[in-house]
Protein backbone atom coordinates (compact mmCIF):
# COMPACT_ATOMS: atom_id res chain seq x y z
CA UNK A 1 0.00 0.00 0.00
CA UNK A 2 1.34 3.45 -0.82
CA UNK A 3 2.49 5.77 1.94
CA UNK A 4 2.01 9.53 1.72
CA UNK A 5 4.91 11.27 3.48
CA UNK A 6 3.83 14.84 4.24
CA UNK A 7 6.19 17.45 5.65
CA UNK A 8 5.23 21.04 6.45
CA UNK A 9 7.76 23.79 7.03
CA UNK A 10 7.27 27.11 8.78
CA UNK A 11 9.88 29.33 7.14
CA UNK A 12 11.48 32.25 8.91
CA UNK A 13 11.09 35.73 7.46
CA UNK A 14 13.66 36.44 4.77
CA UNK A 15 13.56 33.07 2.99
CA UNK A 16 13.15 34.06 -0.66
CA UNK A 17 10.88 32.72 -3.38
CA UNK A 18 14.03 31.76 -5.27
CA UNK A 19 15.17 29.58 -2.35
CA UNK A 20 11.74 27.93 -2.17
CA UNK A 21 11.63 27.31 -5.95
CA UNK A 22 15.17 25.91 -6.00
CA UNK A 23 14.42 23.64 -3.06
CA UNK A 24 11.28 22.29 -4.76
CA UNK A 25 13.16 21.60 -8.00
CA UNK A 26 15.96 19.75 -6.23
CA UNK A 27 13.49 17.80 -4.05
CA UNK A 28 11.46 16.68 -7.07
CA UNK A 29 14.67 15.54 -8.81
CA UNK A 30 15.04 12.72 -6.25
CA UNK A 31 12.22 10.76 -7.92
CA UNK A 32 13.68 7.86 -9.89
CA UNK A 33 16.89 7.98 -7.89
CA UNK A 34 15.63 6.55 -4.58
CA UNK A 35 14.05 3.07 -4.54
CA UNK A 36 10.42 3.19 -3.45
CA UNK A 37 9.97 6.93 -4.03
CA UNK A 38 7.11 7.10 -6.53
CA UNK A 39 6.57 10.85 -6.67
CA UNK A 40 7.38 14.03 -4.77
CA UNK A 41 5.93 17.50 -5.12
CA UNK A 42 6.83 20.54 -3.07
CA UNK A 43 5.45 24.04 -2.87
CA UNK A 44 3.57 26.66 -0.95
CA UNK A 45 -0.08 26.48 0.17
CA UNK A 46 -2.91 27.74 -1.97
CA UNK A 47 -4.18 31.16 -0.86
CA UNK A 48 -7.44 29.58 0.35
CA UNK A 49 -5.43 27.40 2.78
CA UNK A 50 -3.18 30.11 4.22
CA UNK A 51 -5.61 31.16 7.01
CA UNK A 52 -5.78 27.53 8.24
CA UNK A 53 -2.09 26.67 7.71
CA UNK A 54 -1.03 27.90 11.17
CA UNK A 55 2.01 29.60 9.69
CA UNK A 56 3.31 26.60 7.76
CA UNK A 57 4.23 28.15 4.43
CA UNK A 58 6.07 25.37 2.59
CA UNK A 59 5.29 21.69 2.24
CA UNK A 60 5.98 18.50 0.39
CA UNK A 61 4.07 15.34 -0.36
CA UNK A 62 6.10 12.27 -1.27
CA UNK A 63 4.38 9.06 -2.33
CA UNK A 64 6.31 5.95 -1.32
CA UNK A 65 5.69 2.30 -2.20
CA UNK A 66 5.53 1.10 1.43
CA UNK A 67 6.39 2.02 5.02
CA UNK A 68 9.82 0.47 4.47
CA UNK A 69 10.40 2.89 1.60
CA UNK A 70 10.08 5.80 4.05
CA UNK A 71 13.01 4.43 6.06
CA UNK A 72 15.00 3.84 2.86
CA UNK A 73 14.30 7.41 1.72
CA UNK A 74 15.42 8.92 5.03
CA UNK A 75 18.85 7.27 4.91
CA UNK A 76 19.44 7.02 1.16
CA UNK A 77 22.62 8.75 -0.13
CA UNK A 78 20.65 10.75 -2.73
CA UNK A 79 18.44 12.17 0.03
CA UNK A 80 21.48 12.89 2.17
CA UNK A 81 23.14 14.66 -0.80
CA UNK A 82 19.93 16.65 -1.24
CA UNK A 83 19.95 17.59 2.41
CA UNK A 84 23.49 18.93 2.22
CA UNK A 85 23.10 20.49 -1.26
CA UNK A 86 20.09 22.65 -0.38
CA UNK A 87 19.86 25.31 2.23
CA UNK A 88 16.26 24.89 3.27
CA UNK A 89 15.01 23.25 6.44
CA UNK A 90 16.17 19.63 6.28
CA UNK A 91 19.16 19.34 8.58
CA UNK A 92 18.73 20.42 12.17
CA UNK A 93 21.16 23.33 11.82
CA UNK A 94 19.51 24.50 8.59
CA UNK A 95 16.08 24.11 10.10
CA UNK A 96 17.17 26.27 13.03
CA UNK A 97 18.57 28.84 10.61
CA UNK A 98 15.71 28.96 8.10
CA UNK A 99 12.65 27.40 9.74
CA UNK A 100 10.70 28.04 12.87
CA UNK A 101 9.14 24.56 12.82
CA UNK A 102 8.55 21.40 10.79
CA UNK A 103 5.83 18.78 10.96
CA UNK A 104 6.01 15.33 9.36
CA UNK A 105 3.13 12.90 8.98
CA UNK A 106 2.95 9.56 7.18
CA UNK A 107 -0.32 7.99 5.99
CA UNK A 108 -0.88 4.59 4.39
CA UNK A 109 -3.90 3.95 2.15
CA UNK A 110 -5.19 0.92 0.31
CA UNK A 111 -5.50 1.35 -3.45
Amino acid sequence: MPVYHIVLFRLKPGVTQAQVANWATVAESMVGRIPGLISLKAGQPLPISVPRAKGFDMGLVAVMESPGAVATYATHPVHLEFVSATNVCLLSKLREELCDDTLAYDLEFEN
